[in-house]
């Protein structure tokens, strides 16, 4: 077997079927099976994948794995000499496997490769590459510095604003679309289990890293990927915040993980400060309804680095 597209269910069936029906539209000339590892999802309608999708093999487990040990679970079924990890919130917009695959063949050292990652309106989502996360560039990390300095290497996403097509090394593949060779994912120690969701896509290209391979991005290929099909803002904000710190523990050593912890509650501090003033300037009394506002995203990272003991 060529490739295995192996995918982590957890009550996103309606987008997993549009994933599915655009792999089927978009890959051709690719001996590949699909791989679907279903979490334990409340909805308990996955088994409709099977009806109309009668080439996949659906694992069923029967809790919540999380989603690093969910793909090692489809990674253990599968045959492929080439694995692609695939979220199911996302949707081909072209021949983007067949591009990724025909890149990585050429790239003797490719570590883990990726794609351009498309919003649902079809803007740029600059989370879909990046640099490994350190006390500096979580400190800065703001959407209006990113787009303001682009080029910057603290955010390492300059290769998103070229027209280049070319492969480009980069630190950071984002988790939702990810490509390797099987022999390289076996030999870095596939996605660590001590990630439950988040986090394990930048500790598995810094594992590739360290093992002498180098992280790609193929600006050529293009999936959209939606993002949040399966997560809660607030959920997935303190889960994502915990994971950080997990893998500056994990890589950096618990000195760095208590100074960026420390540096990180200040920003956090700050940023509550500055959004509680502006929004009194503006005269809104209360956040719009229903919407997390930066406002609730920076006081459940307050939260989560108060609460967090590396």
């Amino acid at each position: 077997m060529k490739l295995s597209v192996i995918l982590v269910n957890w009550n996103s069936t309606a987008y997993l079927q549009q994933c599915l029906a655009s792999i089927n539209q978009w890959t051709s000339n690719l001996e590949q099976e699909t791989i679907v590892v279903d979490n334990a999802s409340p909805d308990r309608d996955v088994d409709v994948l099977v009806e109309n999708f009668i080439d996949i093999t659906l694992i069923k487990s029967p809790e919540n794995l999380g989603f690093a040990r969910a793909n090692n679970l489809g990674f253990k079924h599968s045959t492929g000499d080439y694995l692609l990890f695939l979220n199911p919130d996302t949707k081909l917009n072209g021949p983007a496997i067949n591009v990724m695959m025909e890149r990585l063949e050429s790239l003797k050292n490719a570590g883990v490769v990726g794609c351009r990652l498309l919003n649902g309106d079809l803007s740029v989502q600059t989370s879909c590459i990046q640099t490994f996360p350190t006390i500096l560039n979580q400190a800065l990390d703001a959407e209006v510095l990113r787009r303001r300095w682009p080029n910057s290497r603290l955010w390492g996403i300059a290769p998103l604003f070229s027209s280049g097509v070319e492969p480009v090394a980069v630190e950071v593949i984002s988790g939702a679309c990810m490509l390797m060779r099987r022999d390289v994912f076996e030999k870095i120690g596939m996605f660590s289990e001590d990630y439950f969701m988040y986090g394990e896509d930048i500790d598995l290209c810094y594992k590739a890293e360290r093992a002498g391979y180098r992280n790609y991005y193929i600006g050529g290929a293009t999936v959209i990927h939606y993002g949040g099909g399966s997560s809660m803002p607030e959920r997935a904000t303190v889960r994502k915040w915990e994971s950080i710190m997990l893998y500056c523990v994990k890589n950096y050593g618990r000195w760095y993980a208590w100074r960026f912890r420390i540096v990180m509650t200040i920003v956090a501090i700050a940023r509550v400060i500055v959004l509680f003033v502006s929004t009194v300037v503006s005269g809104r009394s209360r956040p719009e309804v229903g919407r997390f506002s930066p406002s609730k995203k920076w006081s459940a990272v307050l939260r989560t680095l108060l609460n967090v003991a590396p």
